[in-house]
């Protein structure tokens, strides 16, 4: 989220600054009433009491009984089905949605024909209503705003095809990027295209925004969903707030965020507070922020998943009125049914198989206060595209074939290629497919004993390895393989194998896996679990006070007649 609420009273060290390509007002934020932050709202709902009275003849009362039942059991299911359906509609119509124009990309399928999803979760800085004015500020002078305003907040979202896992990646809202030529559909704003700081390209439309973080990453993306301030305050508060920990005092005098050491319980201001600070972790850049906001998600996923969260059916009502306000999606998310999916596909993942990360970054060498795209980050944005898990249990499992692949001379592999398909030529196909990968020239053809319907390859004694190696070269799967009782390897060519040289359906054709280990390098990984990790805060000049630079723990100290955030 934006820092424009900030008030700065002098310079910080080693503090980038927070300001955004698009012109704008800078302005202090007005200080929070006396007595700290405004209490909790609290409904109190006062629930009718049914009263049965007893009384009446005894002839006939069992019919009687039966037909009272019945039109009761009527009333009750004209009640259930109308409430529902209102509901339905009610939860639809909170639901802002915008078409995407395809030019983020299309997840494919894998051999199984699941798909993986790909969401660009972003979070605005836009001052587009009164409750935002108020908890961004900056609107004393222009009112509210129209517009997009700019994505402070940006996360690639991957959900991995078969559900087992799932990354979450940052991306600095400091990275200078190329945005590409790009015309909102809703206000007509249009760009030719410009190099700039990566959250500005919201400004022409979300759809904007998505095919730049497609052009810089590589990573197909066909969904989004977009909060702002008051989105942040609102779900907070829905889900009863989220725990969250921080490894010392803590005072960010710019979003006014105020913590003592360890763990606390923070909802709506205070937790916007929370997901916006930038000076009180880390170096006080933007990188420090996205470290807090992993862990504060983290909370909330776990929260989403502990016992009664989600089976109060007041508090899931609660929860998606809140989430459906808030959210700004595209079409392909724009009804409940298929927010309902959405939430179902995620929750499928275990915390421990949910891996937070920040894009790897370097200091921008024509603007120290702006990053670039850092060393490890193309294997990181290869392993989301290619559907890798990032959690240690995965990594030795993709990482497993290529070894194998390395472990033997390829140039020592002779295999006996048979054409089982009935069509002319295909063993000489893959025969020479074979040779030209640097397998053996004693590869041979022949042809099978008869057509058949599969494709095998067989490989005697001690020959795994070798097998796995042709297997890999041609995309075949380890359902291809099969030991045999002779010697050598020989592959089958099977009617379900017509043409090409590799597998159909296979990803032998697509990039070759990323190293998950140069992925996760300097990418400040965790995994959703790690429920007792704390923020740590800046040891740095990042903050100032009463024009004195001082540090985020130091300005908790001086500031003792502040309240704390979570007071």
């Amino acid at each position: 989220m934006s820092d424009l609420r900030e008030d700065p009273t002098g310079p910080a060290t080693r503090s980038r600054t927070a300001r955004v390509p698009r012109p704008r007002t800078d302005e202090p934020i007005d200080r929070r009433p006396q007595g700290g932050r405004a209490a909790t709202r609290a409904g109190s709902r006062s629930s009718g009491r049914a009263h049965s009275r007893r009384g009446g003849r005894p002839v006939r009362r069992g019919r009687r009984a039966l037909r009272i039942a019945g039109i009761c059991l009527s009333v009750v299911l004209l009640v259930a089905v109308g409430g529902g359906w209102w509901l339905y509609q009610h939860l639809n119509g909170n639901i802002l949605s915008v078409g995407l124009d395809g030019s983020g990309g299309s997840e494919k399928a894998d051999a199984f024909g699941r798909t993986p999803i790909n969401i660009l979760v972003m979070g605005s800085d836009g001052r587009t209503s009164k409750d935002d004015c108020r908890l961004g500020g900056g609107c004393s002078q222009t009112g509210v705003q129209s517009g997009w305003g700019n994505a402070d907040v940006e996360m690639v979202m991957h959900i991995a095809a078969d559900r087992s896992n799932a990354t979450v990646m940052s991306i600095p809202r400091d990275t200078m990027s190329n945005i590409p030529a790009c015309k909102d559909s809703r206000s007509g704003t249009s760009t030719p295209g410009y190099y700039g700081q990566i959250n500005s390209a919201l400004s022409y439309g979300p759809a904007c925004q998505v095919a730049t973080i497609h052009q810089l990453t590589g990573i197909p993306i066909d969904h989004f969903v977009k909060l702002d301030f008051s989105g942040v305050v609102s779900m907070s508060d829905a889900v009863g707030g989220v725990s969250v920990c921080v490894s010392s005092n803590v005072y960010d005098t710019y979003s006014h965020l105020k913590l003592s050491k360890g763990t606390h319980d923070l909802k709506g201001v205070a937790a916007l507070e929370f997901v916006r600070s930038r000076h009180g972790f880390g170096d006080g850049s933007d990188l420090g922020r996205t470290y807090a906001q992993h862990m504060f998600l983290s909370s909330m996923i776990r929260k989403f998943k502990s016992a009664g969260t989600l089976a109060d059916p007041t508090a899931v009502y609660g929860l998606a009125d809140a989430a459906t306000k808030a959210l700004t999606v595209d079409t392909g998310l724009g009804s409940i049914d298929k927010l309902v999916g959405l939430a179902s596909d995620l929750n499928k993942v275990p915390p421990k198989q949910i891996t937070f990360t920040t894009m790897q970054t370097a200091p921008d060498p024509n603007n120290r206060e702006r990053l670039v795209v850092g060393s490890g980050a193309k294997s990181l944005f290869a392993a989301i595209a290619n559907d890798q898990s990032l959690t240690g249990s995965s990594d030795k499992k993709s990482a497993t074939p290529t070894a194998t692949a390395q472990a033997v001379d390829t140039a020592q592999i002779a295999v006996k290629v048979e054409n089982g398909t009935g069509i002319g030529g295909r063993a000489s196909v893959i025969a020479t497919a074979l040779t030209d990968k640097g397998f053996s020239s004693g590869t041979t053809t022949a042809n099978a004993s008869g057509t058949t319907s599969s494709t095998t390859l067989t490989y005697g004694t001690g020959q795994k390895p070798q097998a796995q190696a042709v297997a890999h070269a041609l995309g075949l799967t380890t359902s291809h393989l099969k030991q045999g009782n002779g010697g050598g390897l020989t592959l089958v060519i099977g009617s379900d194998w017509p043409s090409g040289t590799t597998y159909p359906n296979s990803t032998a054709s697509s990039p070759q896996p990323a190293d998950t280990h140069a992925a996760v390098s300097n990418a400040h990984a965790q995994t959703a679990d790690q429920s007792k990790t704390c923020a740590g805060v800046s040891p740095y000049k990042t903050v100032s006070l009463n024009g004195v630079s001082m540090t985020p723990a130091q300005a908790y100290a001086a500031a003792s007649n502040q309240p704390d955030s979570d007071a």
